[in-house]
């Protein structure tokens, strides 16, 4: 893994660890804002309140025998993913530089969200379900447990899970155990681990976190933003990422395979994606995996003979609906890193005549 910070623990793997499509458990990545709590699951409680009829005090051994088991296969995608190209169009200071390796897969087992809110009996009045975990933040003046809501319409569709597996294993400590939420084609940040409350409620959640994962105007000092002042971030932006080669690899002449992944988010799939060999002079399209499911990121490949010398590799993905990433990082900055979605750039060199040892 890649350790950006250990306090608290930021990781990704490297590209070439995401060729798969489920991601191993030790290769998926951690994203925190504080210290990773330690829960007894035998006291452990799952409350569920607010707007509803019948307020809910669960525990795990009740959500298995109350509620079907769910299982989907989803990716989660921080909303921080590629920041580092970001930085290198302009520098943003106090964020951690990540690369294209805050994106991950899983096979999620656990209970659907929808049914617990229906056994707890939604009143008409709760347009948005918060969570709030038990990992406290001291990045908030008055530090606070990390906390979001999703919109009632979103919270209620078959495929929100609240899981308690990961790729059929015990769900681990480092990734929301005893209980996470997961939110299919929602920034992961809506994902909430360590779940500890579910409210429902007749506006979004007042968790320093919910606006916090916003993109500000350029101009803007996150410092002195307020909660409105940009717009609150939820499902993912149409993404891809080259996984191999490596970034600044030396190889030699000849055709090249370039791989990678592509992500629609939200309820879309990706429908095509163009790589260039020589910084977008020329592009083919490249081979493109099938969709597992709208939830899921697909691969690619791509074949290249690009020239001999220094080249930018190149990948832009389009979707189901025909939208196209943006070709700048240039277009997509600003001052918090957040969702960018530009084509994926890669420099290599290209040598005539040399084989590598």
């Amino acid at each position: 893994m890649v350790v950006h910070e250990a306090k608290p623990y930021n990781a990704e793997p490297p590209p070439g660890a995401l060729l798969g499509q489920i991601t191993p458990l030790d290769t998926f990545y951690g994203r925190n804002h504080g210290p990773i709590p330690r829960m007894d699951v035998a006291s452990w409680r799952l409350r569920v309140d607010g707007l509803v009829d019948r307020p809910l005090e669960l525990s795990m051994d009740e959500l298995r025998s109350r509620f079907p088991e769910r299982k989907v296969v989803a990716t989660l995608q921080c909303a921080g993913n590629r920041r580092a190209d970001l930085m290198d169009f302009r520098d943003i200071p106090g964020q951690v530089p990540w690369g294209p390796g805050t994106t991950s897969t899983a096979r999620w087992s656990g209970v659907s969200l929808a049914d617990v809110l229906a056994e707890a009996g939604l009143q008409a009045e709760a347009a948005h379900i918060a969570f709030t975990g038990s990992d406290v933040s001291e990045e908030p003046d008055t530090p606070q447990p990390f906390g979001a809501s999703i919109p009632t319409v979103k919270a209620t569709s078959s495929e929100v899970l609240l899981a308690w597996a990961m790729n059929d294993q015990a769900l681990p400590t480092a990734h929301g155990a005893p209980l996470r939420v997961v939110v299919p084609g929602w920034i992961g940040a809506r994902s909430v681990k360590w779940l500890q409350r579910i409210t429902a409620q007749a506006e979004p959640t007042d968790n320093y976190f919910q606006t916090a994962y916003s993109i500000l105007p350029p101009e803007a000092d996150p410092q002195k933003a307020e909660p409105g002042d940009g717009i609150t971030l939820g499902p993912i932006d149409l993404n891809c990422a080259i996984l191999q080669p490596d970034k600044d690899a030396q190889l030699p002449c000849g055709p090249t395979e370039v791989t990678g992944y592509a992500f629609a988010g939200d309820d879309r799939t990706v429908a095509r994606v163009d790589v260039s060999p020589d910084g977008g002079s020329t592009w083919i399209q490249a081979e493109l995996d099938a969709p597992e499911n709208p939830w899921t990121w697909q691969h690619w490949r791509a074949t290249l003979t690009p020239p001999a010398g220094e080249t930018e590799l190149i990948a832009r993905a389009w979707d189901s609906i025909g939208a196209v990433q943006p070709e700048s990082a240039a277009t997509v900055w600003n001052p918090k890193g957040y969702a960018n979605n530009s084509w994926a750039r890669l420099h290599v060199t290209y040598h005539p005549g040399w084989t590598p040892r």
